[in-house]
């Protein structure tokens, strides 16, 4: 497949899409991580505020390793915060972690778009495994229904990654709201800040998206290509 050079004419602005997409985040994220907000809280410290605050009681904060790997674990109730981002006083360690106590609130709420996603991550993890397996074997055996069906089972993943994106849109959002309301963040400027980080990192959603899209379009072509020319 990706010797194929159909496949990488057509991945090539996606994969050039999250290249630049991974710059943007790296970038916006490295130049507001040196702007100490007044607050001079740290993410975790912020964090706190934020739980206490939104009534999110019984979530617990952790460590994980890694850089830019904050996240929040709905299944424990977990908010996991990098050294660098629990440690820091900047303008982009806050915005990284209110955002992921906006996962926390829409768990808290039952957030109709986050549980379709969390429903989703079974099909999508069978789904790539299998999916190309039956691409492969439907072509080799001349079995078009199987073929699709892999097709099909490739399609969760454009559609995970469509559903992601109200998500995080909406986390920001909260964590927008959160830091201006807890006074966490204060002025036109850092907020500016948190706009950018956050609005750069909506970014690789949208650059995720569009990779899983052309992926299918890629393997939906590939189907229709192979099995019209064998049955004529």
């Amino acid at each position: 497949m990706f010797l194929d050079p159909y496949y990488l004419i057509l991945m090539a602005p996606a994969f050039l899409l999250m290249l630049l997409t991974s710059w943007y985040v790296n970038s916006a994220y490295s130049k507001w991580s040196r702007v100490p907000s007044r607050s001079r809280m740290t993410g975790l410290d912020a964090a706190r505020r934020l739980i206490a605050a939104g009534g999110l009681y019984g979530i617990q904060i952790e460590g994980v390793g890694g850089n830019l790997s904050d996240h929040y674990d709905p299944r424990r109730k977990v908010l996991r915060l990098s050294r660098r981002v629990a440690e820091s006083p900047s303008v982009a360690s806050l915005a990284v972690a209110a955002h992921e106590l906006g996962h926390a609130m829409q768990d808290s709420e039952d957030y109709l778009p986050l549980r379709f996603r969390s429903a989703l991550v079974p099909m999508v993890n069978i789904g790539s495994y299998l999916g190309w397996i039956f691409i492969m074997l439907g072509l080799f055996l001349n079995m078009m229904n199987l073929a699709w069906l892999g097709v099909a089972a490739f399609a969760g993943g454009a559609v995970f990654a469509l559903a992601t994106l109200p998500v995080e849109l909406n986390a920001s959002a909260r964590a927008k709201r959160l830091l201006a309301d807890a006074g966490i963040i204060s002025g036109a400027d850092e907020m500016r800040g948190v706009n950018t980080v956050l609005n750069a990192a909506a970014l690789t959603y949208v650059a995720a998206l569009v990779t899983a899209v052309m992926q299918l379009l890629y393997y939906a072509s590939l189907v229709t290509g192979l099995g019209g020319r064998r049955r004529s």
